[in-house]
């Protein structure tokens, strides 16, 4: 299996569970492995044949910024879904950072990995 990664994606959305996180927007930032196949694209230098990072940002920037969860933790899983489902990747690890939370900490978040990794 071969990973294609994208770091610190920054998103944003409303997420938070205390009434003061859910009167604004925040950026929440997101690094993603996920796992394909490249050699066929590899082989012919063909953009059609692999995970077109560009895409995926795209589309979890735009899902995420319509989304209204309380957690980080049903946020991630959703996103590892959705990328399973509409790119079919095998295996995801999606690190999903909240900066500024807790207020005595840079950051705080979540981990998850999703699928098989052959």
């Amino acid at each position: 299996m071969d990973i294609i990664f994208i770091r610190e994606l920054r998103v944003e959305t409303t997420i938070g569970v205390y009434p003061w996180e859910r009167e604004c927007r925040r950026v929440l930032l997101l690094d993603l492995e996920l796992g394909t196949d490249i050699r066929p694209a590899a082989t012919t230098d063909q953009l059609s044949l692999t995970l077109d990072y560009q895409a995926v940002a795209q589309r979890i920037t735009e899902w995420v910024a319509a989304s209204d969860f309380q957690l980080v933790e049903t946020l991630a899983e959703r996103i590892a879904e959705r990328l399973r489902q509409e790119f079919a990747v095998t295996w995801v690890r999606l690190t999903l950072r909240k900066p500024g939370v807790p207020a005595d900490a840079r950051e705080a978040g979540v981990i998850i990995e999703r699928g098989d990794r052959d």
